[in-house]
């Protein structure tokens, strides 16, 4: 029995991965993910399916996401940027340990400022985004993808269709560039 350092490689691997597969019926699986479990349902989803690199079995751990997604969270990321440069005691809900400690009226005035850069960002639309690939060959196990895709949601057809694509060497990526509202959403 060969000892691989990513276990994403290993020949057993995946093998046991193609036959879930085929329980399943499709060609991917999905990954319990806690860090997703708090985005909307059917923006992002984590899988796993096998394929080829270089002529190389091997898993594609990856995340499948929205373009909508994907704008928001780097638009997201901006305004706190922006924040903390008047606010720098300011951390996002998503970042504060159990200690953490602001002000109610600090906290009121930074999230203010947060959601009025938010609505300037998106009117000037200064984020703009793409479909896309990414590649971490640096992963812990397989390979991992990071893929946006244009879609209203992510769902098993849109899985398949990318899987399928990707496998055959077929992925068409839409290079148009896009920025969003929050307003769309509603």
């Amino acid at each position: 029995m060969a000892n691989y350092k990513n276990e994403g490689y290993d020949p057993e691997e995946i093998s046991a991965l193609k036959e879930e597969c085929r329980k399943e019926g499709k060609s991917f699986v999905y990954v319990e993910d806690d860090d997703l479990d708090t985005l909307d349902e059917g923006e992002c989803v984590h899988i796993q399916f096998p394929g080829k690199y270089q002529g190389e079995e091997v898993i594609f751990d990856t995340l499948v996401y929205t373009l909508r997604l994907h704008h928001s969270s780097l638009v997201y990321e901006m305004a706190v940027e922006q924040v903390r440069k008047t606010y720098p005691e300011y951390v996002p809900p998503e970042d504060r340990k159990p200690n953490y400690k602001i002000s109610p009226e600090l906290e009121e005035e930074a999230e203010t400022a947060l959601t009025e850069i938010i609505d300037e960002i998106e009117e000037t639309e200064t984020v703009k985004v793409q479909e896309h690939v990414e590649v971490d060959m640096q992963s812990d196990y397989g390979i991992a993808l990071d893929v946006c895709l244009n879609v209203e949601e992510i769902n098993d057809d849109i899985v398949e269709a990318f899987v399928r694509d990707f496998n055959a060497n077929k992925l068409s990526l839409d290079t148009t560039l896009y920025s969003f509202t929050s307003e769309d959403e509603n």
